[in-house]
């Protein structure tokens, strides 16, 4: 009998919502009869036992221990950070065969699993046993069930398949995707995409935030580690260049996906337009200059994040590799020229002590002679395309300035991105 919960078609409603836990783990001395069985299986199983105390005294501990063909494990503590412990093999309920551990990070683990009752490899996300935690999941299925009553979403956007409370643990069922674009460039020795493939994955990935802002929704958190090339398929060709990141001795090839389909996932920080957000938004190397300067955020913010990554996909390399504000915004004007005075002049009480005299706080401000290096040897935005594209990159460079313009009130929509002729002459070339 199956036990899932059935995605809720609701109106989606802006407040983290507590749900009902289901009885995976519930019922006297569960851990020792059964425990991953749910409804009628735990009632069934709790009857048996206690008939066969009634009939033959105390049943044997073989008898009361032996567990169905696929029954969850034994019930195992949370590791200290609270963690889901499992090993490759157990049951994630009587439905799902863990077959492996594909990704982690502050969130919890993704497993790959077999789905028995669809005949499918699904990718489960198993959220972290603590509240904050859980409460960013119910978020995001919340998102998930939002964007999946639009078509649009099928193609662009993780697709929700359901989700359950398991053992204290919020685990969310979705389709199994290919490796992230960040792990595909970590595995290929950081070697940047080919410029064509940069150009099919910088449309996909904005016609995917034109429709999120449509919806009137922010991602928040774009990054190459938030979008999935949908197969895992590659090529290897010939590659004589080595990057700064690659073994000394070079490797001649390099991967290429086979496929240039992606996908957006963790939406778990993606909220409605709301105006003064005060709270950080963003991985530290995609943060907008707003977002630093604590102006508040919206819907710019996340093609601040686009032009960044478009860029790492180009060169192979972060565009702001620093983990310190002064430094960041030192990076950008290292990059694109001067922050704007009326910028800098509204900073928030704690990054006002970035400014001196209406200018950026820099060099005076340094810490240290590595921050001062690292920031000098940042090139100009077009000496750094051109440095890993030919004379074609005219069109991307203007883009990018489009992109990544320091006002998020000038900034280029979604749409207007799409319009930009680095897409339309592509299309018309295919023509």
């Amino acid at each position: 009998m199956e036990c899932l919960a059935e995605i809720p078609r609701a109106p989606l409603d802006r407040r983290p919502r507590k749900r009902q836990r289901l009885g995976w783990d519930v019922g006297p001395e569960i851990d020792q009869i059964q425990t991953g069985l749910c409804g009628q299986e735990v009632a069934n199983a709790i009857s048996a036992v206690t008939l066969g105390l009634l009939s033959s005294g105390f049943a044997s501990s073989q008898e009361t221990k032996k567990l169905p063909r696929f029954a969850s494990p034994p019930l195992r503590e949370d590791d200290k950070e609270g963690h889901f412990v499992f090993a490759v093999g157990d049951n994630l309920t009587s439905r799902y065969r863990i077959n492996a551990k594909i990704g982690e990070g502050t969130f919890g683990q993704v497993l790959e699993c077999w789905d028995r009752e669809c005949k499918e490899v699904v990718a489960i996300k198993i959220i972290r046993g603590i509240k904050k935690y859980r409460d960013a999941a119910m978020i995001e299925i919340g998102m998930l069930e939002q964007l999946g009553k639009y078509d649009k979403s099928r193609s662009s956007c993780v697709q929700i398949r359901n989700w359950f409370d398991y053992r204290n643990h919020i685990c969310i069922v979705c389709e199994k995707l290919g490796p992230s674009l960040y792990d595909f460039l970590r595995k290929n020795n950081y070697r940047s995409f080919p410029f064509a493939l940069v150009r099919e994955v910088a449309k996909q990935l904005l016609e995917c935030i034109a429709f999120m802002h449509e919806l009137r929704l922010i991602h928040t958190d774009l990054k190459p580690e938030n979008i999935l090339l949908v197969s895992p398929e590659y090529i290897k060709v010939p590659d004589y260049k080595v990057s700064s990141r690659s073994p000394k001795e070079g490797s001649y090839y390099k991967r290429l996906p086979k496929s240039s389909a992606i996908k957006v996932i963790d939406f778990g920080s993606t909220t409605y337009d709301q105006h003064d957000q005060t709270y950080v938004v963003s991985t530290r190397h995609y943060r907008a200059p707003e977002v630093i300067l604590g102006l508040g955020w919206s819907y710019p913010c996340d093609i601040w994040s686009v032009g960044c990554i478009l860029v790492e996909l180009c060169t192979g390399d972060a565009l702001f590799q620093t983990h310190e504000n002064l430094e960041h915004l030192a990076m950008m004007e290292r990059v694109f020229g001067p922050l704007p005075y009326h910028m800098l002049n509204k900073a928030d009480r704690q990054s006002e002590k970035y400014v001196r005299k209406g200018r950026l706080n820099w060099p005076d401000g340094c810490e240290s002679r590595e921050s001062m290096k690292a920031v000098m040897k940042l090139p100009r935005l077009q000496n750094l395309v051109m440095q890993n594209v030919d004379n074609s990159g005219g069109d991307f460079i203007d883009l990018l300035q489009g992109l990544l313009r320091y006002d998020p009130a000038s900034r280029l929509t979604a749409e207007e991105a799409l319009r930009h002729p680095f897409f339309r002459e592509h299309t018309e070339r295919r023509r």
